[in-house]
C-alpha cells in the first residue's frame, strides 16, 4: 500500500483536470466580493449599502407572486404529487399560461423577462410549498434550454426556440452519463461529422436528465472530434440543440427518487440521431465551458428554493415549540429546542441575505457572480439540511409522519417528512457539496495561478520563466506584508453601529488570514493542492461563512436604517455572526490538527476488504 494517500487519485485524473481547465472562465471582467475576500482585501463597496430592488421591479414581482400563489394554494397539491408521482396536465397547463416557463426568457421572445431577482423570488416562493414543481420550473429555466440559448445562441436560434419554451414547450440539459459521470475527459457520447459537413451524427446515453422523459428541446453535450493544440490532443465537447422529434431519440427509463415524486429525471438514449450544424450552441468545442457558464448562471435558483424551504420550516417550527407542552411548559422553553430554533432563524436571515445580494449582483451586471453563486448554492443547500432535519427532530414522531397520515388522523397535516425527502437532493444536483468546495477553491485561487501559471509549466522557456519571477516576486513583495500588517480594528466599519460594525472587523482580519493559509497551502503543495481536498474545504468554508457574516450585516444594517425602531434583524445578525465565528476558529485549528491522513488509509483498508469483520451479523 502506497504511503501518499493521495497518489491513487492523480492516475488518471490530469487529463479531465486539464480538459475542465481549458473550459472554465479564465477572465475576470467584473470584480468579485468572495474572489476578493479570498485575497485579503474586503471591499464593502460591493455590498453596502445593501442593494434594494428598485420600486418599478418590485411591484412587477409582487404582481406575478400573488397571481402565482393564488394558483398554488387553488391548483397544486403538493402531497398528492407526491403521492402519485404525477403533476396534473392541466395544472401544467396553467403554470404555461401564466408565464411560468417563460420567466427569465426575454419579452421580445415571448417570456416575462422577469428580472434575476423577481425569478429568484418566485423560486423562493414555490420552494416553499412544491419541490416538484420547482424543480420543473427551475430546471427548464435555470438549466435547460433558455439559460445557454440566452447567453450563447444565435438570434435565428433565438427566434426559432425560445417563443416555444415560453409557451410551455418542456426543456432538458444533458451532461451526465451513466458510466462516466459528469467527467468531461471520458465522455461517451460521439456526434461525428457527416460527409458532407452539414449535419452530426449523435450517439451516446445520458443519465439524470431533469425534465428529459417529457422535454422535446434537449441541450446535449457530446463529444465532436479531437483538435491538435500546441502539438498535442485536445478533446472536445460540444452543445448541440436537439428535439425529441428527430429520429433516434428515445425515453429508456424515468427514474424514481426518494423525494421530488413528481419530477420527470430520466434516462436519454440517442442513436445516429442527425442534428443540423446550425443546431450547434455558441462553437465546436465550446461545450463544456457552455455548460459551466450555463451553470453559474443558473445555479443561484437552488439557494433561491432553500430559502422558501427554511422559512417553511422556521414558520411550522415556531408554531409547534409555542403549541406543544411537555414538563410543564411549551417545548419552545426549553433550552435544548430554543437553542435550535434560535439557530435557525440566525441562519435563515444568512441564506436570504446571500440569495438576494447575488440575486441583486446578477441584475446590476457589475460584479463577477460564478464564485457568489456557488457559495450561495453551497451555503444554502447544506444550511437548509440542517434548518430541516432540527425542524423533524423538534416536531418528533410528527416530522416523520407523512402529512397523509397526520391528516387521516385528524391532526395538522404538515408535510415536513416530505420537505425533508424533497431538501436532500440540493446537496447532490447541479454540483454537489465536494464538487463545489472544489470548484470555488479553484477559482479563488486564480489570482495566484495566473501570478505563477508560466513557472509551474514544464513547456515554459527559461527567459519566460524568469521574467515571470521576477514579476510575481515583485507582486508578493507588496502584497505578502499587507496580509500581515493592514489594520483592521476599530474604528473601521463603525457606520454600521458597535455590534455589527466588530463582525466586519473580524471579517476583514480573517480574510488576511484566510488569504495567508491559501497562499501557504498553494506553496507547500503546488500542484498536488488539487488532491488536497479537506485542506481546500475548510478554508472554503471559512470563506462561505465570512461571505454570509457579510451578507447578514449588510443586510441588517439597510433594514434597520428603514425601520429603526426594529432591532431583530441586527440581533439575528448578530447570533449568526457568533455562531459562524465559532466554526470559523474550528476549520482554522484543523487546518494543521486532523486526522485526515489516518481517515484516508482506514477507507483504503476498508475498501481493500482488511475490515470487513465489522461488517459480520448483517442480513
Amino acid at each position: 500500500m502506497t504511503s501518499d494517500p493521495h497518489v491513487l487519485l492523480e492516475k488518471g485524473a490530469p487529463e479531465a483536470l486539464e480538459v475542465t481547465e481549458a473550459a472554465r472562465e479564465a477572465e475576470w471582467h467584473h470584480p468579485s466580493f468572495i474572489g476578493e475576500l479570498f485575497m485579503g482585501r474586503l471591499r464593502t463597496d460591493l455590498i453596502i449599502p445593501y442593494p434594494e430592488q428598485p420600486d418599478e421591479d418590485r411591484q412587477i414581482g409582487d404582481a406575478f407572486l400573488a397571481t402565482l400563489e393564488a394558483f398554488l394554494r387553488k391548483r397544486i397539491d403538493p402531497d398528492e404529487i407526491d403521492r402519485t408521482g404525477e403533476i396534473p396536465a392541466e395544472v401544467l397547463q396553467g403554470l404555461a399560461k401564466l408565464g411560468c416557463f417563460g420567466m427569465k426568457i426575454p419579452k421580445a421572445y415571448g417570456g416575462l423577462g422577469l428580472s434575476q431577482t423577481n425569478y429568484n423570488r418566485a423560486i423562493c416562493l414555490l420552494g416553499s410549498y412544491c419541490g416538484s414543481t420547482t424543480v420543473w420550473l427551475s430546471a427548464h429555466q435555470s438549466i435547460g434550454a433558455p439559460q445557454p440559448l440566452m447567453l450563447f445562441g444565435t438570434e435565428e436560434q433565438k427566434r426559432k426556440y425560445l417563443p416555444r419554451l415560453a409557451q410551455g414547450t418542456i426543456s432538458a440539459f444533458a451532461l451526465t452519463e451513466p458510466d462516466v459521470g459528469s467527467d468531461p475527459a471520458n465522455m461517451l457520447t460521439i456526434a461525428a461529422p457527416t460527409k458532407d459537413g452539414a449535419a452530426y451524427l449523435l450517439t451516446g446515453e445520458k443519465l439524470w436528465c431533469t425534465n428529459g422523459p417529457v422535454a422535446e428541446v434537449v441541450v446535449v453535450m457530446a463529444r465532436t472530434p479531437s483538435v491538435a493544440v500546441g502539438g498535442r490532443e485536445r478533446k472536445q465537447i460540444t452543445a448541440f440543440i436537439v428535439e425529441k422529434s428527430m429520429p433516434g431519440f428515445e425515453v429508456v427509463h424515468r427514474c424514481e427518487f426518494m423525494g421530488l415524486k413528481g419530477i420527470q429525471n430520466g434516462v436519454l438514449r440517442f442513436t445516429n440521431i442527425r442534428v443540423p450544424k446550425e443546431n450547434i450552441l455558441w462553437g465546436p468545442g465550446l461545450g463544456l465551458k457552455l455548460a459551466l457558464v450555463t451553470l453559474n448562471a443558473g445555479r443561484i435558483a437552488i439557494p433561491a428554493g432553500c430559502v422558501g424551504t427554511a422559512k417553511r420550516c422556521l414558520q411550522s417550527t415556531r408554531a409547534w415549540a409555542k403549541e406543544r407542552k411537555q414538563w410543564g411548559g411549551p417545548i419552545g422553553k426549553h433550552e435544548a429546542v430554543a437553542v435550535k430554533i434560535g439557530d435557525m432563524a440566525a441562519t435563515t436571515i444568512a441564506m436570504d441575505a446571500m440569495v438576494w445580494l447575488a440575486s441583486a449582483m446578477v441584475d446590476r451586471k457589475t460584479t463577477d457572480i460564478r464564485l457568489e453563486a456557488a457559495m450561495a448554492k453551497l451555503f444554502c443547500s447544506e444550511a437548509c439540511w440542517r434548518i430541516v432535519d432540527d425542524t423533524v427532530q423538534i416536531r418528533g414522531g410528527r416530522g416523520y409522519e407523512t402529512a397523509r397520515s397526520l391528516r387521516a388522523r385528524g391532526e395538522a397535516a404538515l408535510p415536513v417528512e416530505r420537505i425533508m425527502r424533497d431538501s436532500r437532493i440540493n446537496l447532490i444536483i447541479e454540483g454537489t457539496s465536494d464538487i463545489m468546495r472544489l470548484f470555488i477553491a479553484r477559482e479563488a485561487l486564480d489570482a495566484h495561478m495566473r501570478a505563477v501559471a508560466d513557472l509551474l509549466n514544464p513547456r515554459t522557456p527559461p527567459p519566460a520563466k524568469a521574467k515571470t519571477a521576477l514579476a510575481a516576486a515583485l507582486r508578493y513583495a507588496l502584497w505578502y506584508p499587507q496580509q500581515w500588517l493592514s489594520w483592521s480594528g476599530w474604528p473601521k466599519h463603525q457606520a454600521l453601529g458597535p455590534r455589527l460594525g466588530g463582525h466586519l472587523r473580524f471579517i476583514e482580519r480573517t480574510s488576511h488570514r484566510l488569504a495567508l493559509a491559501l497562499f501557504h497551502a498553494a506553496m507547500r503543495h503546488q500542484m498536488r493542492l488539487a488532491y488536497r481536498q479537506q485542506l481546500l474545504g475548510r478554508l472554503v468554508d471559512i470563506g462561505g461563512d465570512l461571505f454570509a457574516m457579510a451578507a447578514a450585516c449588510a443586510k441588517a444594517h439597510a433594514m434597520v436604517r428603514l425601520q429603526p425602531s426594529e432591532q431583530s434583524p441586527v440581533e439575528l445578525a448578530d447570533l449568526f455572526c457568533r455562531l459562524a465565528k465559532r466554526r470559523i476558529a474550528l476549520a482554522f485549528a484543523q487546518l494543521h490538527r486532523n486526522d485526515d491522513r489516518t481517515s484516508y488509509r482506514m477507507a483504503q483498508d476498508v475498501l481493500n476488504g482488511r475490515m470487513a469483520w465489522l461488517e459480520e451479523g448483517i442480513v
